[in-house]
């Protein structure tokens, strides 16, 4: 098994690393703290390709794996977890469209979306439905060929900001069997939108409520067979628990290397604090649980891109074990900085704000123990290699 990168891959990594450097990181504290979502610079980084990674060339994108993805998504974030993320459920909507719409809606939404030109967000949460989605009563029915659109959203990155919504809704009976996705423009006549919320982190992205009141939808706008939306849903979420995974590796980056800067400089009882063992402990166990996080996630996106038959559970595991270990990285590099780790003058405080959200959000850590669990008790042997 071959752990290098090659050249290509190190070269995105590396632009993506550049632009953090130098359009995410330099603003992030004051969008942080006025709640303020950065839409000149995700256009931006649509110029570079990064609002299109995984949709396929002919239709405007980079046509990237989703391990190539990650690497971009764990550099992105060093420089904005929250601008990372939001960037993330952007290209994990621009896919749903570039692989399951019709032609016609592919053509007028993938060139823009890959772009950055115009933005998206994914609806699957409602007030009654959040870890269990397939209970999710937001219906759609079908009214010559059109479809009509009714019932409420919550927790959507981006909403009420973004022009294009991906949204999950009943077509059918009970269960997941019944869910259908459409695309569905954020400007349409009977969509509303909720006031901004006011968050613990994720602040430089806008999360509010959607309610859609008798919205028309054309029936062409569907994603996929009706009946299929659940599917197509938990299929972008594979991508997108590899995707907010790697964010908190990223972030969980940015807060080691604050933490190993720290230890150099800050003096106490005569000596630098890393001279002290118990600090240099804390600092190896770190680095330890930062390192096989990062390698559980690169095999989840290898297994991903591979169509591999454990990839969804390979995911599930990816994103339990990196987002808790990346808030873990954060929190004790907090403890390191003591009491200027709790103030705003350095980044630390945001870090730990921005990556607790990754534990609920794609499915929170105990359902990914559930999907895990499942998937385990079904296989034949147990096992996965």
């Amino acid at each position: 098994m071959d752990f290098a990168l090659d050249e290509t891959q190190r070269a995105l990594r590396d632009a993506a690393r550049e632009f953090a450097a130098k359009a995410l990181a330099p603003g992030a504290a004051a969008w942080d703290a006025e709640a303020h979502f950065p839409v000149d610079v995700i256009r931006q980084a649509g110029e570079l390709g990064f609002c299109g990674l995984y949709t396929p060339e002919a239709q405007g994108g980079l046509g990237l794996s989703r391990l190539d993805a990650a690497l971009i998504f764990e550099a992105l974030a060093a420089g904005c977890t929250s601008t990372a993320a939001y960037l993330s459920i952007h290209n994990m909507v621009a896919w749903m469209v570039s692989t399951f719409a019709t032609s016609a809606v592919r053509d007028a939404w993938c060139a823009p979306l890959a772009a950055g030109e115009c933005l998206a967000s994914y609806c699957l949460t409602e007030p009654g439905a959040g870890s269990d989605a397939a209970a999710l009563a937001t219906r759609a029915r079908r009214q010559g060929d059109d479809y009509v659109l009714s019932g409420t959203k919550v927790f959507i990155s981006g909403a009420g900001d973004t022009d294009l919504l991906a949204v999950m809704a009943r077509t059918g009976g009970p269960g997941a069997s019944g869910i259908s996705s459409f695309a569905v423009p954020a400007d349409s006549a009977g969509v509303t939108y909720g006031r901004k919320e006011t968050k613990m982190g994720w602040n430089s992205q806008p999360t509010r409520s959607v309610t859609f009141d008798e919205v028309r939808v054309p029936g062409d706008h569907r994603l996929g067979a009706q009946g299929d939306g659940f599917k197509i849903a938990m299929k972008a979420l594979d991508g997108g628990r590899v995707n907010i995974a790697a964010c908190s590796l990223g972030t969980a980056q940015a807060a080691l290397q604050a933490a190993r800067r720290y230890l150099g400089e800050r003096r106490q009882f005569g000596h630098a604090l890393a001279d002290f063992q118990a600090l240099q402990f804390k600092l190896a166990d770190m680095a330890t649980e930062q390192t096989a996080a990062r390698q559980m996630l690169y095999l989840a996106a290898w297994k991903l891109d591979r169509g591999d038959p454990d990839a969804t559970a390979c995911c599930a595991m990816a994103k339990r074990f990196a987002t808790d270990a990346g808030f873990k990285v954060c929190n004790e590099a907090l403890q390191i900085h003591g009491g200027y780790g709790y103030i705003r003058d350095y980044p630390l405080e945001r870090y730990l704000r921005d990556v607790r959200v990754h534990q609920i959000l794609e499915g929170t850590n105990e359902v990914m123990r559930l999907i895990i669990a499942r998937h385990l008790l079904a296989a034949a042997h147990g096992e996965m290699l």
